[in-house]
């Protein structure tokens, strides 16, 4: 096992993705040498090379000489350059989870699982804690609009870390308290059956100490499975929901008030415990909210404290974030990319924007995932109006034969699907054909993103006029 000193020169391959990035930051401030190649470089890497990361712009064997270790993405090939190097100089490679639970030592661990939720969970929490004073440290796989950041090191008891199940990543760790929103199959170039993956978040909640603290979403199923499995060991557990009254910690009696904002009761083992709202949307952000209020209680934050903190919480990067508007046409970014975060993304968006057309424009993430949850698909887009499809993100994947948006698209069950191949063709039908009010969503795991860019800026060119600031 790696054996960690601060002052180490260690070298991240993949060092621009938002897990590695975080953990950079983290190694920085605890005082390592850091350096990293990436062959995108972006915002994330600018800002580690501004903390003092050496940040090497592309891909080189000679990036690691010197190096004492080197930290891996999943997503590196073996045949990596860096990592053939490393390997010929002997100097030791490992992943995440070989070392996230060294440089957690010390801290009480809180990790938070799921399938979907897990980065604004993560994000809550961290958040709770910084507005309460807890000072947390933090690892989270996405940006915490409110402080920029996607990592820190505090000086409080508590170390917030997002467990990703993917590469088993969450088995690296040494959790106090998990979380476990749901469990829903994804990534099946991974796992190959929802089987294996239920296995491996069994995997992960077994790292807890008879102690420590489960902390599940009765409302899903399987996680709800868990919590009873370790209930009947006599483990400390605690469940919440919004539709299971069996749950410990329940939302009740949800709205949207005249701000657009969330509002909704929390009661405690059948107590009321007050009022809370979220400016973020969806009934699946009041359950995040509720596992987050949770973890406060149990880190001896008190209700109300908790309760404010979160009415303050602007959500995390790509998660439902507005990115502008233009003549009556709002552009939205999210990273639903699972047939279920798709379809709860639509619905928080149809709840919202009741006088606005909702248009989806999604960018499948990989081959086999759109294989795989292909059904799912197929029926995950009834609240939008419209529906926009791009050629699928490949990321690391070959093609697979006959799995192509433009089958997809034939296949969605919805009145009004269009595929648009490339990014700048959903652009240019975007321009051609949306008419305010209308609300666009740009849902994706890739570079689609760039579409609502460029549709805000070549919008706002034809009507010469200055963008307005993201509304209702």
């Amino acid at each position: 096992m790696p054996r960690l000193i601060p002052g180490q020169h260690i070298h991240i391959v993949g060092i621009g993705g938002f897990g590695m990035s975080a953990l950079a930051r983290v190694l920085l401030q605890q005082g390592y040498y850091v350096s990293g190649s990436d062959r995108r470089p972006n915002a994330l890497t600018q800002a580690l090379e501004q903390e003092g990361a050496v940040i090497f712009k592309s891909e080189d064997a000679q990036n690691v000489i010197g190096a004492e270790m080197v930290l891996s993405t999943s997503a590196a090939p073996a045949n990596h350059v860096e990592l053939a190097m490393a390997r010929a100089l002997n100097i030791p490679i490992y992943k995440r989870s070989d070392v996230i639970a060294d440089i957690m030592s010390g801290q009480v661990s809180i990790a938070v699982a799921g399938t979907h939720g897990k980065t604004t969970t993560t994000s809550m929490i961290t958040h709770i804690l910084i507005e309460t004073l807890q000072n947390p440290s933090y690892i989270i796989g996405g940006i915490l609009r409110n402080s920029g950041h996607n990592a820190g090191v505090g000086t409080g008891k508590a170390f917030v870390i997002e467990a990703d199940e993917y590469d088993f990543m969450f088995l690296g760790l040494r959790p106090k308290v998990a979380v476990v929103n749901n469990i829903e199959y994804d990534h099946p170039d991974f796992f190959k059956t929802p089987n294996e993956l239920v296995r491996a978040f069994n995997q992960f909640v077994d790292r807890l100490p008879t102690d420590g603290l489960l902390v599940a979403c009765a409302d899903d199923p399987t996680a709800a499975i868990l919590a009873q499995n370790r209930l009947v060991a006599g483990w400390p557990v605690t469940t919440y929901g919004v539709h299971n009254p069996q749950a410990n910690w329940r939302a009740l009696n949800l709205r949207i008030d005249d701000r657009y904002q969330t509002v909704f009761e929390v009661q405690r083992d059948g107590q009321l415990l007050g009022t809370a709202s979220l400016i973020i949307p969806g009934e699946f952000n009041v359950l995040n909210a509720l596992a987050a209020l949770i973890v406060a209680d149990q880190q001896g934050v008190p209700f109300p404290d908790a309760a404010r903190a979160l009415a303050a919480f602007q959500g995390a990067g790509r998660r439902f974030q507005a990115r502008g508007e233009v003549g009556g046409v709002l552009v939205i970014d999210d990273y639903a990319h699972h047939p279920t975060a798709i379809r709860v993304t639509l619905q928080a968006a149809k709840e919202r924007f009741k006088t606005r057309q909702i248009w989806a424009v999604w960018q499948p993430h990989t081959f086999s995932r759109t294989q795989a949850l292909w059904d799912g698909y197929v029926s995950a887009f009834e609240a939008a109006d419209h529906v926009l499809l791009t050629d699928i993100y490949a990321a690391r994947e070959e093609p697979v034969p006959g799995v192509t948006s433009a089958e997809l698209a034939g296949a969605i069950a919805h009145p009004s699907v269009q595929h648009t191949p490339g990014l700048d063709d959903a652009v240019d039908y975007l321009l051609g054909h949306v008419e305010p009010p209308a609300a666009i969503l740009i849902m994706s795991a890739g570079d689609a993103p760039l579409i609502g860019v460029n549709y805000l800026k070549l919008r706002q060119e034809r009507l010469d006029g200055p963008a307005e600031s993201p509304a209702g």
